[in-house]
Parts: structure tokens; sequence; C-alpha cells
């Protein structure tokens, strides 16, 4: 009895997976082949659309809980060979209320401030993976796919569509037109049924969120509730074969730094790259990606971050496209694949999609960097090698049930007496309506060049480590319930990822009460939680803990207030501290177009360089301005300052002024300025230091966008330099051009 165990709660798990996604018959509508050829130009006259399914959004679900929708809205669905065409007739009781802006294509944070509307396609109706569309009453459209085991929507992914908006004396119309090709469904000659979902998002003093189905709050998936659209047929991807040609060319004109700041810049020579990529659909569902000499460059600056009294390798996310299209596939609950990992590279190859019940992600780069963080309890360092190296990441992951999966994960590099190899599985099974599980487990393998291990305190030869997580997560109206435990050794490495700590051992908990209001009251919805957790490294060292008591609030004017206060304790350099804090946020958008916020912190803090307890104040202002239709300011500022017994160690200051002036959908201009500028008091440090140090990053971009690779960039960005008695000097700038064109066979 006791060796058929470990099986017999594995049935038991999937038979509740199974028996708890099992639900009652979903709203279902029919549709039909379009009665006459579509213009998509948003006006709605054709024949095809009196002739096309109606379907009504009757039910808000947020602030309301499903209660009647405050506007009427209809979206209008039907379909040919080619494409699936979707219609909104969006009515407004006061249509000179409508938000709407020009922005860049994806620009989310700004789109979900006006008045939009969104679909959600589930084409292989399997309640995991959906494709989504938003669009604006100006014909601003993003895409994304939406992954369910991870609650992840990935607005990288980008596909190659039509659409039109049009705004009238009733409210406002769309009308897009999505080809096949794009779309990913099963090959069958009989009839499909897709999962669909309907949304419309109607900002005022609240932001109504409208939709054609109810929403339980009571169960934690999104997709098992979508309506169902059955009849089509008669449809194929076609050959779905995209060929990307890009040309990128820059010049880098540079100060010769051993000289500074006497001297003028050193032009660079001209660097042209002729680059393409290929994808193509091996099947509907399964997506080979080739690139020779690939054009791997991002055109948007990295948001800027204080590094200052830091113990831990800042992150940036990712925003190269090749890398970003199908992200979703290689998630794991444990961080092992961070594709910014790959930092120059002379070819990659991808395949991403899904066979039945099996979703595969495979890539595969050779890169001329080698980047590297190497991680321990109580900080992190980092170098970047000059050496060529190899490697690739599959993942694999099997549906179970109706709304569980298990997977496994693979990672490996190596080059030049470097290699690290990661491997492992995991699984994901949801108990019920509201309750899930998860795990990770993963065992490493690494070996250093001996001139690093030794430079870096690193092991010699090759050494080993694992890493595990679990979780358990319960998601009902009014209550969230989180607990966890993460593990990783003294020799995990996963250079594949991002994974700046190790041997560490942590349990987490964390408790939610909701209250939400009817979107008449004062407030939309209240929120008040606990939190604790404590971390210890494998010596069995207390190094972290917590316990945080939080509230929040969301009301009329869309305004947000976050309060934590949290009693925190951190061992650094032999010794434990005392590092509480209390957290304040704030945020408001009175008008469309229109957001403020701050957020601040005040707390004790641990003086890093200087190994002595501090005090920190951290205060960071921000606003968002849409100024007519064409333009939007964004104005974010740091200032955090460190100070010990009363003394000041220093002051940073941080600011970011992003201008755009949008000329219509697929063009604008965009000035980028980053002010760094940090204060520092000499005799507070045990080591030389600069008294002042200021930086200037700028950035200047044109941009014309047909679809997302039928594209045109020309910039310009430089950086400046000053210290303590020189006035900041320019140490480089960069000139570049890219053009980029999309063939869809």
């Amino acid at each position: 009895m006791k060796k058929n165990a470990p099986g017999l709660i594995l049935a038991s798990l999937l038979l509740l997976s199974a028996a708890a996604a099992a639900q009652g018959p979903a709203e279902n509508y029919v549709i039909s082949p379009a009665a006459s050829k579509i213009k998509v130009d948003g006006l709605l006259d054709e024949e095809a659309w009196k002739k096309a399914t109606v379907i009504k959004l009757p039910y808000e679900w947020m602030p309301g809980d499903n209660a009647p929708a405050p506007v009427e809205t209809e979206c209008l669905v039907t379909f040919d060979r080619s494409g699936f065409y979707i219609a909104f007739r969006c009515f407004d009781p006061k249509p000179e209320e409508i938000r709407a802006h020009l922005m860049d294509r994806d620009a989310t944070d700004t789109l979900i401030q006006d008045d939009h509307i969104s679909v959600i396609i589930d084409a292989f109706n399997d309640e995991r993976r959906g494709f989504q569309f938003r669009v604006n009453p100006l014909g601003v459209q993003a895409d994304a796919n939406f992954s369910e085991m991870e609650g992840y929507e990935d607005f990288s992914w980008d596909a190659i569509w039509g659409l039109a908006g049009k705004i009238a004396d009733w409210g406002y119309a769309i009308e897009m037109a999505i080809p096949f090709n794009q779309l990913r469904f099963p090959r069958t000659a009989e009839k499909q049924t897709w999962g669909f979902s309907a949304e419309r998002s109607w900002p005022r003093s609240v932001r109504h969120r409208i939709e054609s189905h109810r929403r339980d709050r009571n169960r934690a998936c999104l997709l098992c509730q979508f309506n169902k659209l059955s009849g089509f047929e008669g449809i194929s991807p076609g050959r779905n074969l995209e060929f990307d040609p890009t040309l990128t060319a820059s010049r880098t004109d540079a100060l010769d730094m051993a000289g500074f700041p006497s001297g003028g810049l050193e032009q660079g020579q001209v660097q042209a790259e002729p680059g393409i990529t290929a994808k193509w659909g091996l099947t509907p569902n399964l997506i080979l990606n080739a690139t020779a000499n690939p054009d791997f460059s991002q055109v948007e600056a990295d948001v800027a971050q204080l590094d200052v009294n830091k113990r831990f390798a800042l992150y940036y996310p990712e925003k190269r496209p090749f890398f970003l299209e199908g992200g979703d596939f290689f998630l794991t609950p444990i961080q092992a694949v961070f594709t910014r990992t790959v930092a120059d590279p002379l070819w990659g190859t991808k395949l991403t999609g899904k066979a039945g019940r099996s979703a595969l992600g495979f890539f595969a780069a050779q890169d001329r960097i080698n980047n590297l963080i190497f991680p321990s309890n109580q900080g992190s360092d980092s170098t970047s090698l000059d050496q060529d190296i190899t490697g690739g990441v599959l993942r694999y992951r099997h549906d179970v049930g109706k709304g569980s999966t298990l997977g496994l994960l693979y990672t490996g590099r190596a080059g030049g007496g470097y290699a690290n190899h990661v491997g492992g599985a995991d699984g994901f099974f949801r108990l019920s309506q509201s309750t899930s599980i998860l795990f990770q487990y993963l065992h490493s393998e690494t070996e250093y060049p001996g001139g690093v291990a030794l430079d870096f305190g690193q092991k010699t030869g090759l050494f080993g480590g694992d890493a595990l997580q679990a979780g358990v997560t319960h998601t009902s109206r009014n209550w969230w319930v989180l607990g966890s435990y993460s593990d990783a050794g003294r020799g995990f490495r996963a250079d594949y990822g991002f994974l700046p700590r190790v041997d560490v051992r942590t349990f987490d908990g964390e408790v939610h009460r909701l209250f939400w209001g009817d979107g008449k009251s004062w407030f939309t919805r209240l929120r008040f939680w606990l939190r604790g957790y404590h971390t210890g490294d494998h010596s069995g060292r207390m190094t972290d803990s917590r316990l945080a008591l939080g509230g929040s609030y969301q009301g009329p004017l869309q305004s947000q207030v976050q309060a934590v206060g949290r009693l925190n304790r951190e061992f650094y350099n032999g010794v434990t501290y005392d590092v509480s804090d209390f957290l304040l946020g704030l945020a408001l958008k009175p008008a469309g177009g229109m957001s403020f916020g701050l957020d601040s912190i005040l707390a004790k803090a641990i003086d890093y360089n200087n190994n002595r307890p501090a005090e920190t104040l951290q205060i960071g202002p921000w606003m968002e301005l849409g100024l007519g239709t064409h333009v939007n300011l964004t104005v974010y500022h740091s200032l955090e300052r460190l100070e010990s017994s009363g003394l000041r160690t220093y002051t940073a200051n941080l600011s970011q002024v992003r201008l755009i002036y949008n000329f219509n959908v697929r063009s604008f201009v965009r000035a980028i300025v980053q002010y760094r500028d940090v204060d520092r008091v000499p005799e507070r440090y045990i080591f030389p230091v600069d008294p002042h140090s200021k930086g200037v990053f700028t950035q200047f971009l044109f941009s014309y966008k047909i679809n997302p690779q039928t594209v045109l960039f020309l910039g310009y960005s430089d950086n400046s330099l000053g210290l303590q008695g020189i006035d900041i000097t320019r140490t480089d700038c960069t000139f570049f051009f890219k053009i980029g064109y999309a063939l869809v066979l």
C-alpha cells in the first residue's frame, strides 16, 4: 500500500482537477460565413454586418458584480475563408466624454486609460491560452497572448491585422479583420467551436468593465467562463509563411575616457547589419522562427533605476521581438529563463507551439558575449566575458485533465572552458474552482573558467546545486490565501535565467480579505492583508524575515491608495539589522489622458557600503498627461536619501521625461531624457568616493509602423557625465537607423 501511495495521490489530484474544472453549458452562439465582402473602414454598412451574429455585452463585472451594464454595447462576428471579422457598436449617452488618444501600438499603460474594447479568442477551446486584441476609438491597437496557468498577458506578441475606428454622435464603432494565418487553431474539416470573450472598458469617474458573459469571482480561471462560438468551417491558416528582412545601421562617436573630460568625440565607423528572420507555420499551431545575422535591437530606452546602495543585480525586462514572441511557453515558477542574458548573438532559432495536449518551446542561439551573475545569500556579482558560447532552452508541457499541467525544462550554455546545464520538472494542479498548487524542481551543473572562478570567489571544477519552488493558492470573491516554500542551494546556477540569490530557504504566507463596492458607493474595492515570511541560509541562520500588514483602497476618479507597515529583519555581514519600513502609494486618474501618482518609503535600512544601520527616505512622484489627442507627456522622479546617526551619507535623484507627438496611429516622434545626480559625503565612507556625480541620457526617435514588422526608425542618443568640479560632458553619441519589411505568404 505504501509503495503505491505517490501514484494514488497523483491520481487523486488529477481526478480532483478534472472535477473542479467541470462546468455547466456555456452560452453558445452560432457564427455563419459573411454574406458579403467587408471593407474595414469602421462604418459597418455592409450586408455582412446586417446578417452577422450579434453578441450583447450585458454584464458589468467591475466595479459591479455582474450588475446590469451602464451602457449598451453590441459585438458582431462573422468570417470568411481568409479571416475572422469582429465589430463593435459602443453606444454612449455622452459621446463628448469619450476618452481617445493617439499613441504607439501596444502602449497599454496609456491605452487602458482610454475608452476601448477587447476580445480574447480561445481558438483551441481548451481553456488554457488565448489571443487578445484591444482597440481604442481612434483605431490604436494592442495584441497579446494570455496564458491561463500563469495568469500572464504577453503584449510583446504581435499579429498583423486590420482595424478601423469611428467616433459618432451616438458613440463609436470598431471594425477588425484578423487573418486566420495570424492565429493558431486545430486543423480539421469539421466545424469548430472557439471560446470567445468580448469586453468594453468605459472609464469615467470609475473604470466600468463590461463583458459578454458573467464572471464569477469565486472561480480563479478566466477562459473557463467564456462564451462559445460554434460554426467555423472551411477555414485554414494558409501557408503561414513570413519573411522579415531588416537593415540596421548605426554609428557611435565616443570620448577617450583616459583623457576625460578634455578632448572631443572620436568619430566611429558606420556599422550596417542586414538580417532576415523567417517564420513558418509548420502546422496551424507550431511555429518555427529562424534568423540569420539577427536584428535583436531595441529602440526603447530601459527605464532608469537607482543602483546606489544595492546588494543584488538589477532586473531589466526583455524588449527584443525575437525573444518576446512565444515568451509564455518558457514561463515556470522559478525564473530559469531570462533571455536578456543573450547579449550579441550570431544566429538564433525558435520553435513554439502546441500539438494536442502537448506544448513545446525551444530556442537556441550562438552568443559572442557571455553574461554571468554570481549569486550568493548576501549579494551578487556579475561580469561579461568576451567569448563565444552556444546554448539553448527546451521546454515541454503536457495538459492533464481539464485545468492542470506537467512540464519539463532544460537550459544549457557552453564554450571556452565554461558550461551551465539546468534541468527539472514542474506541475500545476487545479484542485477546485478557486484552489491550485504548483511545484518546480531543478538541478544545475556548472563549471567556470579557472581565472573567472578565482576572481569571483567561485568553486573551481564542476559543481552542482538544486532549487525547489512549491506553493498553494486559493482565490475566491472575498479571500486570497497564498502559501509557498522555495529553496535554492549554494551551488545552484541558472545562467539562462535571472536568479541573483542562492543559499536560501523561504517560507512565505499571505491572507487577503476583499470588500467590493456596488459601483455607486464611496469605494470600488477595499483590500486588507497580512503577510509573513522567513528566509534562512542552508546553515540554519535567519537572513531575512517580514511581518506585514497592509490595506488598499480603490474609489471614484479611479483613485487608489495603498499603505503597508512591515516589521523586517535582515542579516548582513555578520550582523542582524532591524529594517522595518512603511510604504505609501497614491494614484489618481481624474480625467481622460491625465493621471498622477506618488510612491514613497520611510524605512530603517542598512548602509551596505559602510556596514552600519541607517535610515532611508524614498519618494517617487509621477504623472502622465495626454495633451490633446496627439501629445503624451510622462514625468517620473525618484529621490533617495540615506543617513545614519542623524548624519547624511548620500542623496540620489533620478528624473525621466518622456514626450511623444503622435502624427497618427502609425507614426510618432519621441524624446526621452534621463538625469541622474548623486551627492555623497566622502567622510561618511570607509573608502574613497566621488563627492558628486551627474549623468544625462537622451534619446530621440522617429517611428513609422505599417505593421509590427514593416517599420522605419530614425534615432539619436547620447550619454553625458559630470563629476565634482567637472561640468557635464558628453561621453558618446549614437545615430541609428532601421528599416524592416514583413512579407506574408
